[in-house]
Formats: structure tokens, C-alpha cells, sequence
């Protein structure tokens, strides 16, 4: 292990080199991948230097999430402090289902979601789990307000057609989710959004009596809180008002934008948050914690238990059910993402916490700024959105996006809203500075220059 361990510091050492100098590693075709890095697997042993030479090339190849020229998804860089925890979670190396095999590290999980229910103004009757990804927190979500509907759907199965309810720019999880539960995709209804991609509340509430009035069973409205291209917010309070005038289960998918729960200046984006039936967000997208770790909280917690728990006499053998985490979450085994979380959120405090999701808003602030003030981009976004969308002269940014990546120049997306498609920048990364967003455009510019499009 010590050896190991010195061998990681020394790839570790490396990949903060290549972040350094070759921010936007050098692509390899798909196609062409085993060919070009000898990743294939075989009976005999590997030899030390070679595995070491093969481990290199693969931290050399690798995308650089934390680089300064990484804007491509909806999560990037690195915190150390939430680094630190991942990696000694990996080393502990406990499971989170039992008090007698996790110890301690269930004390750290549930001090994260007591928190997070009291951050969203949930009652004591609250509490949450952990899961891999938002996908999953949205599954866990739609199968709660199933059963809060009809429990007795989990042993005798459906016999009604249940409705489901999303904006159009919602996150494709719902209808994938939709499948899973038994409501099939054809019951979630794509609820028309505004020029911002916000959720028409108005129309919601007509659809919801439409289906009413044709013998339907409504049972789910999905919020959200940072839409997936333009990160539009959805307006909790409203649908709310339409949730609990017909009994539906709320759920409020924050995955990408839910951590503004932690900032005074930006809390009010999630106004009546406190009137949802469960709340999810993604810490790896704006809190900055290594991949994964998604939160998903419930207002009551018998539906987590009720949706969730099942006995098992070979595993829950010690202490009471509020410790044994197993029974409050969708998979049995499961690695501990509470201590990433839990390292970062210490060190630095809910004030720090509030520092790094205001400074994103800050960097897309400049972003936003710099775009109006010259007359070669078009904005395509608004104020008050980490995600700044636009084109630059006119160029293709399908053809932009690729070129730029190719060419190892800056790694960063493309989006589609209606009729337009745009380059999206996404502000994520709290570990730039004003300097590295207008070295971005500055890097584009200069790239358009010297290419022919």
C-alpha cells in the first residue's frame, strides 16, 4: 500500500502539471481508442514500469474536468478539502447501509441532510439520502408520491393511469423514471415553458383538470431549479399553490442549481421550496465535491421508509432503524459520497459554502457583461443563470464547439433552446477567476482567427 500510495502522489503530481500546460488534452478518436493506448486486458501480470508508463498515458488522455478550460458540463474543478474526504472515504472504505458496518460515517451523512432540511425550512419529521445522481434522486422521488398516492401499488402492482407533470426543458430523467415506476412515459405530461424555459404555471393547472375531468389520476408535479441548457428556475411557490389544491406530491429537482439554498443573495430563485414534498441537488455540480454525490431530502420521512425499507435479517442485526441508512435508501451497498460533502462543508463553514455559489453567479456575471459589450456575440440568456449562452459572428456553435475540442484549444458545449442553438458556458467551476473567464473568449476569438469556418 505504501508503495501505491507513493505512486498515486507521483500521477497526481503529473495530472497537476497537465492541467497546467495542457489544459484540453489531446483527443483520441473513439474508434481508435485501444489502439492507441494500451488499455486492453490479458492473463499475464503487468510489469511495474510498464503499468506505470500505461497509468500515465492515461492521466495525460484523460479529459481535465478541473482545468481552466473546462466548461463542457454542469460540474468542474477541484476543491482539496472535498478531494480529501473522496479519497478517504476509498481508504476507509466503509458501506453505508448499518450503523455497525459504517460506525461513525452515518453520524456524518445524517448531520448533512438534518442540515439541508433545516436549510429548506422542512419540519422534524424530515430526513433524506444519498444517492449517486440526480437521475436517481428523481426516481426516488417519483416512486415516494407513487406509493403516497396508492401504497398498495408496491405489492398488487398498477390499475390506474397515473399523471406525472414537467416542463419541457425539465431533465429527461422524469420520463425515463416514469418507465421504471410503472406509470409508462406516455403519463408524463411536458408542460409548456416561457421564454426562459420556466414552467407555465397557468397551463400546468389547465392540464391538470383536463386529465381530471377524463378520469385520470394525477399524483406528481416535478419542479426545477437550474434548467439543463438555459438554467431557468422554475417558480416554486406558484406551482405549489396548484400541487396542494389537488393533493400532488411536489418534488423540486435542483440538481443542477438546488445548492443556492446556501446563499442568502441567491435563495430566493427557490422561494417556497419549504412547500415541496422532497428536494434534490447535485454537491458535485455547484458545491464542487468530486463525483457523485446527490442529496435528496422528504418533508416526511415514513415515505422514505415506506417506499424504501424492506427487512432483512442477515444484514439489519444491531441498533435501530434511524442508523441503519439501508432502510431509507434505494440501494443496499453503497460507498460513502457523505464525506466529501462532509469534509468540505466543515472546513469551510455554511458561509464558505455561500461564497462558492455566489462567486459562479459572479463569474457569469462577467461572462454576461462582456458578451453585450461586444457587438460580435448574441446572448441568448439572462441574469440570475450560471449557464451563459451565445454565438459568436454568427459561426455555427455545433461546428465551434467540435473545432475548439479537436484542436485541444478549450472544452466547452452546445445547447438547444426552441429554434436556436447556442455555445454554453457554464459558470460551475469556483476555483476560476475573472481573469480566466475573458482568457475564454479571449482564447476563442483567437481561434476563430486563425481558422476558416
Amino acid at each position: 500500500m505504501k508503495n501505491d500510495l507513493e505512486l498515486f502522489n507521483e500521477l497526481t503530481e503529473l495530472l497537476l502539471l497537465e492541467e497546467s500546460e495542457h489544459p484540453v488534452a489531446t483527443p483520441i478518436e473513439a474508434h481508435a481508442l485501444f489502439e492507441s493506448i494500451n488499455i486492453e486486458l490479458g492473463e499475464e501480470p503487468t510489469v511495474d514500469d510498464e503499468f506505470k508508463s500505461i497509468l500515465k498515458d492515461i492521466v495525460k488522455r484523460t479529459p481535465k474536468t478541473a482545468s481552466k478550460s473546462f466548461f463542457n458540463q454542469l460540474f468542474g474543478g477541484r476543491i482539496s478539502r472535498a478531494a480529501l474526504g473522496d479519497l478517504l472515504a476509498v481508504l476507509l472504505n466503509n458501506s453505508m447501509y448499518t450503523y455497525k458496518v459504517a460506525g461513525v460515517q452515518v453520524g456524518i451523512e445524517k448531520a448533512i441532510l438534518n442540515n439541508v432540511c433545516g436549510f429548506i425550512g422542512y419540519p422534524k419529521e424530515s430526513d433524506g439520502t444519498i444517492a449517486p445522481g440526480g437521475s436517481m434522486c428523481n426516481y426516488m422521488a417519483m416512486l415516494m408520491a407513487r406509493d403516497a398516492f396508492d401504497a398498495s401499488i408496491r405489492n398488487t402492482g398498477m390499475n390506474k393511469k397515473l399523471i406525472a407533470y414537467t416542463s419541457d426543458t425539465s431533465h429527461y430523467s422524469i420520463a425515463k423514471n416514469a418507465s421504471f415506476v410503472g406509470i409508462g412515459r406516455d403519463q408524463v405530461r411536458s408542460i409548456e415553458t416561457n421564454a426562459k424555459g420556466e414552467m407555465e404555471v397557468e397551463v400546468l393547472a389547465s392540464q391538470i383538470q383536463k386529465d381530471l375531468n377524463e378520469g385520470y389520476h394525477p399524483f406528481f408535479v416535478n419542479a426545477t431549479a437550474g434548467t439543463t441548457v438555459l438554467g431557468a428556475f422554475d417558480n416554486v411557490s406558484d406551482i405549489s399553490k396548484v400541487c396542494k389544491a389537488h393533493n400532488l406530491w411536489l418534488h423540486l429537482d435542483g440538481a443542477y442549481c438546488g445548492s443556492v439554498i446556501f446563499s442568502k443573495r441567491y435563495k430566493h430563485l427557490v422561494n417556497g421550496i419549504k412547500n415541496t414534498d422532497s428536494f434534490s441537488f447535485n454537491a458535485h455540480k455547484m458545491l464542487g465535491t468530486p463525483l457523485g454525490c446527490s442529496i435528496i431530502v422528504v418533508k416526511d420521512k415514513r415515505y422514505l421508509y415506506q417506499s424504501l425499507s424492506n427487512d432483512a435479517d442477515y444484514l439489519y442485526q444491531t441498533d435501530d432503524d434511524a442508523y441503519n441508512l439501508g432502510k431509507t435508501s434505494l440501494q443496499c451497498g453503497r460507498r460513502n459520497d457523505a464525506l466529501k460533502l462532509w469534509t468540505l462543508w466543515k472546513s469551510v463553514g455554511s458561509k464558505g459554502l455561500e461564497q462558492i455559489v455566489d462567486h459562479q453567479f459572479y463569474l457569469a456575471d462577467v461572462a454576461r457583461d462582456y458578451i453585450k459589450n461586444n457587438k460580435d456575440y448574441q446572448l441568448y440568456s439572462f441574469d440570475d443563470s450560471i449557464s451563459v449562452c451565445f454565438n459568436y459572428k454568427g459561426i455555427s456553435a455545433k461546428k465551434l464547439c467540435t473545432k475548439l475540442y479537436e484542436h485541444s484549444e478549450l472544452m466547452v458545449g452546445y445547447g438547444t433552446f426552441r429554434a436556436d442553438t447556442f455555445i454554453r458556458l457554464v459558470t460551475v467551476n469556483s476555483q476560476l477567476k475573472k481573469d480566466d473567464i475573458l482568457t475564454f473568449f479571449k482564447t476563442l476569438e483567437a481561434f476563430v482567427a486563425e481558422e476558416s469556418f
